[in-house]
């Protein structure tokens, strides 16, 4: 039994010696340290021998085993300087070697004028509001002093998903949802992503950017909403902007008006961009209906309000002077890199 322990030493030391890698040196381990390795088998025979000779040869295997561990471990610790080495200089970097020049994004046009108008109405003491993409016929119309027969319907071809769900069209239900959680004074925008089911063109697309604003509290009136909207225009335009007030009708607003800014390119004298009048239509407003109001849990005979709502798009288009709605969604980098 002495031979075959002697045997086993030395065959292991020679398989360790030509051993290339850890996973050969594992394989060796197994194969004579192992549960079947061939030095437990030695190991297990040893209950045959006398009370004399056990003790003698468990010392001899005991030597053994600790010295096969010892040369696995050196042989470990050797392989892996070896694969270390070899891992530096196949990831050697030259330092001298001169760097790509990573390409930094930016914002896009349409962030770049939003983030102005939020911080222009933040500035103003008004708060940023967010409601659902997928809305309820009843908050995107009926709430909004549109009933279902109501003609205003016809000009908005809508995405249904059910035959009371649909994709807002508008984020004017933004503003019920407020005025039903919060009591006044209240003073909001909420800009957003709205649908309408529109051919791709120039200047319509299926998917564009509403910032709807409200404000109700005791005593507002259209002079507020003339001075709310002047400081607006000037803050996003120039100082020497100037706006007006045309009366228009919409369901949800009474009275209601479109409201233009002089031309920011002629300063009011004429020009392609204006058509030739020196003002350029960018949003319509009025006072909120008192049955808008009363939907939304405020009572219109102690409070009123003031409502508008403008494409951010056409802010965008007209600040920027681009003429196809198109080139904000087409991802052209030409294009997105001027900004």
């Amino acid at each position: 039994m002495r031979e075959q322990l002697e045997l086993i030493q030395k065959s292991a030391e020679d398989e360790l010696k030509r051993a290339e890698s850890q996973t050969d040196i594992e394989a060796t381990r197994i194969k004579y340290l192992g549960k079947k390795g061939e030095l437990t088998a030695v190991l297990k025979r040893m209950g045959s021998l006398s009370a004399e000779d056990r003790p003698i040869f468990g010392q001899l295997a005991n030597e053994v085993r600790s010295d096969i561990e010892n040369q696995i471990a050196k042989k470990v610790e050797s392989i892996k300087a070896v694969e270390m080495a070899a891992r530096l200089q196949s990831e050697a970097i030259d330092i001298t070697v001169p760097g790509i020049k990573q390409r930094i994004g930016h914002k896009h046009p349409l962030s770049i004028v939003l983030d102005e108008v939020k911080d222009i109405f933040l500035g103003l003491g008004f708060c940023i509001a967010t409601g659902p993409e997928i809305e309820w016929d009843y908050y995107n119309f009926e709430a909004l002093n549109i009933p279902k027969n109501h003609p205003a319907r016809d000009t908005q071809d809508t995405f249904y998903i059910t035959e009371n769900m649909l994709l807002r069209t508008q984020t004017s239900p933004v503003q019920i949802r407020v005025m039903e959680k919060q009591a006044p004074p209240i003073r909001i925008i909420a800009p957003g992503r709205v649908y309408r089911s529109d051919a791709v063109d120039a200047t319509h697309s299926p998917l564009f950017h509403q910032i709807e604003g409200l404000v109700v509290d005791k005593g507002i009136t259209m002079g507020h909403l003339k001075g709310c909207l002047d400081a607006f225009a000037k803050c996003l335009y120039g100082e020497d902007t100037k706006i007006r007030l045309r009366p228009h009708h919409f369901p949800f607003t009474e009275p209601s008006c479109e409201i233009d800014v002089s031309c920011f390119r002629c300063g009011g004298k004429g020009c392609a961009m204006c058509k030739g009048e020196g003002w350029i239509e960018i949003l319509g407003g009025g006072m909120v209906h008192p049955k808008v109001l009363k939907t939304g849990g405020i009572d219109p005979d102690e409070y009123s309000g003031f409502a508008f709502g403008v494409g951010l798009e056409r802010l965008v288009m007209f600040r920027f002077s681009i003429d196809d709605l198109r080139l904000f969604y087409e991802n052209d980098l030409r294009f997105l890199s001027q900004f």
